[in-house]
């Protein structure tokens, strides 16, 4: 089935802006469902804007009215009580749905690598996976039960230029700008999948209205995993510095920036590799364009164009400054 009428629940978003760029340059006659609100990724020309609210199911009927789609792409249920309203509003509306969860929701720690899709669903660490497991299982049972055409896509960290990927974002750059020590998790040396969104948007639109991806899961990442350390490095070398790393065990972090503690502990202090192998077979021109070498720059200049973008947290900077002092009196 060539999709052709698609709807994105959200779309304005790091990945799913791109997905939708993408779905337009590949011919989907594309509408949006969004807020309205500001944004930095304003959406491509010929995308129809249907403003309501997700959150609010009566917005949402009255914007849709009695229309159907081919596809309908669901970038914001985060949890089961989204899923069951989204499974109110769209079963029988949509030819094929299809779910972001996440790549986080793997087993942690992983237990092997490459992971595959098929990898145990476990994260005893972080919330947000726990929730998009839970929203995974209703989708499953709606599809075992009624024939609910949902395919599952698990990203792992997908970027664009706006998206620092370290731990302190900004103020992890401003540091490494300043001189000061950097911290970064562990000893820098686990691997980490980092993908560009231009290349998650091939193969993702790849999927969209494929009955033979229906009833399945598939993880969307790139075939590069650099180190922590790497990442770091390329960030500075954009800002023509050198970085003064510093690593402190991620328990250690978690213990003295609780916030910081379920994505770490819960995703990036373990190496993660992906076998993208089953994505491929059905959208074989999927491939790592975007190098995070590249990437580091893109985000860098971007950030240095406007220094409105360049917000430092004054209290994660300080906590750092007290855990590199930690680290460096060990």
């Amino acid at each position: 089935m060539a999709a052709t009428r698609t709807l994105f629940i959200g779309g304005t978003g790091v990945i799913s802006s791109a997905c939708v760029a993408r779905a337009v340059e590949k011919g989907h006659e594309v509408t949006v469902l969004t807020r309205g609100r500001p944004t930095n990724r304003p959406l491509p020309k010929g995308v129809e804007e249907l403003h309501a609210d997700i959150r609010d199911p009566q917005t949402v009927r009255a914007a849709l009215g009695e229309r159907s789609f081919d596809v309908a792409a669901e970038f914001l249920a985060f949890t089961p009580e989204h899923i069951r309203t989204d499974l109110e509003l769209f079963e029988g509306r949509v030819g094929h749905y299809v779910f972001i969860s996440s790549a986080s929701a793997y087993q942690k720690p992983p237990a092997r690598v490459p992971v595959v899709e098929s990898t145990p669903l476990r994260n005893p660490f972080w919330q947000y996976s726990r929730d998009k497991i839970a929203c995974e299982d209703l989708l499953v049972e709606a599809y075992r039960e009624r024939g609910f055409p949902v395919t599952i896509v698990r990203p792992s960290h997908t970027y664009d230029q706006t998206l620092i990927p370290t731990s302190g974002g900004w103020t992890d750059l401003d540091r490494m700008r300043r001189g000061a020590p950097v911290i970064v998790h562990g000893d820098g040396t686990s691997l980490w999948t980092i993908t560009h969104n231009t290349d998650f948007a091939v193969a993702f639109v790849g999927l969209l209205g494929r009955p033979e991806a229906v009833g399945d899961s598939f993880h969307i990442t790139s075939d590069e995993a650099p180190t922590w350390n790497q990442i770091y490095c390329w960030l500075a070398e954009g800002l023509g510095v050198e970085a003064d790393l510093v690593h402190v065990a991620s328990e250690t972090i978690a213990a003295v920036v609780p916030e910081l503690g379920p994505g770490l502990v819960g995703d990036k202090a373990h190496s993660m590799l992906f076998d993208n192998s089953k994505v491929k077979a059905l959208v074989p021109e999927f491939q790592t364009r975007t190098t995070f070498a590249h990437g580091a720059g893109e985000i860098v200049d971007w950030h240095l164009a406007d220094p409105a973008r360049q917000r430092v947290d004054r209290d994660l900077d300080a906590a750092f400054d007290r855990l590199a002092d930690l680290a460096r009196s060990v």
